[in-house]
């Protein structure tokens, strides 16, 4: 791949939107002509889009979707991404920061995350369009008082109609278990945690609950035990640092918490099938 960096690339919003919300509609013409866009990289804010039309190709984490249908795509701060192509498209997007995002709704989108896109039926699509209408338009009232208040109140009212849509299809808050609680709780932990803490207990001793306990709810939620998900959890981020930057394995490995290269060496040959080296070199462009 050309152009590798140090580091994973991260694209702050433009200077000027300095306020922390940027919302627009955009041919996907657009978005090819934008290097942010075409090559592989990560935001520091929260990223909301509208396919409306058209087949819209694009990657998150080592992931390619081919969107064909009118759809809702959220994409967090921390994963890497890219736009493949666009086959006569046309997207609406939002992207705002944490300060602009209502609490509630910040929480809820950590506990949902990673999402895969989700197509919208004829009257989710319209009701959806016509927020995105909303908040564009005053988007482009600068001069209005209550500029900030009142786009950041539309642009979470549109959020709320993202979530609704990717909370009806996973288990509703009162239908939760207490295992699907600890898991939840398990994965916001892990994701704050996994560079320093590699092990069960840590986690457990997190949550005020016992290691074998923890293993069990997640284990019955998931079908996976605590260990594995923290390994996976690792892995990923191994592969981001891999494939987008420049760094060496063993300086991947410390910037992973991994003291010991040839463990984390093997640790990456036993997930993925392959060493370190072969993955990042096939795929290189």
């Amino acid at each position: 791949m050309s152009g590798k960096s140090t580091s994973i690339p991260i694209k702050p919003l433009a200077k000027e939107f300095d306020k922390g919300i940027a919302v627009g509609k955009y041919p996907v013409v657009d978005l090819r002509l934008s290097e942010e866009a075409e090559y592989s990289h990560r935001h520091d804010y929260h990223f909301f889009i509208l396919q409306e039309k058209g087949i819209f190709h694009l990657e998150i984490d080592f992931e390619k979707h081919q969107v064909k249908k009118p759809s809702v795509i959220y994409i967090a701060p921390n994963q890497v991404h890219r736009v493949i192509k666009g086959e006569n498209v046309e997207l609406c997007l939002l992207a705002i920061n944490n300060e602009n995002m209502h609490p509630e709704y910040l929480k809820l989108l950590q506990e949902i995350s990673p999402t895969k896109p989700l197509p919208l039926d004829s009257k989710q699509l319209s009701l959806i369009s016509q927020t995105f209408l909303l908040c564009i338009n005053l988007f482009e009232e600068r001069e209005s008082k209550l500029y900030q208040s009142s786009l950041k109140d539309s642009c979470n009212t549109l959020i709320s109609l993202f979530l609704a849509q990717y909370l009806e299809r996973s288990k509703q808050a009162d239908t939760l278990s207490r295992f699907d609680f600890v898991t939840r709780a398990f994965k916001l932990a892990l994701e704050q945690h996994f560079v320093k803490d590699k092990q069960p207990a840590g986690y457990a001793q997190k949550l005020n609950i016992s290691v074998s306990y923890l293993n069990e709810c997640v284990k019955n939620t998931t079908g996976f035990s605590v260990s594995y998900h923290i390994q996976q959890r690792v892995i990923l981020e191994a592969k981001r640092l891999l494939f987008y930057s420049s760094k060496s394995v063993k300086e991947i490995a410390a910037e992973l918490g991994y003291e010991d290269y040839a463990y984390f060496s093997r640790l990456f040959n036993k997930a993925t099938g392959m060493t370190a080296l072969t993955f990042r070199n096939k795929n290189r462009d």
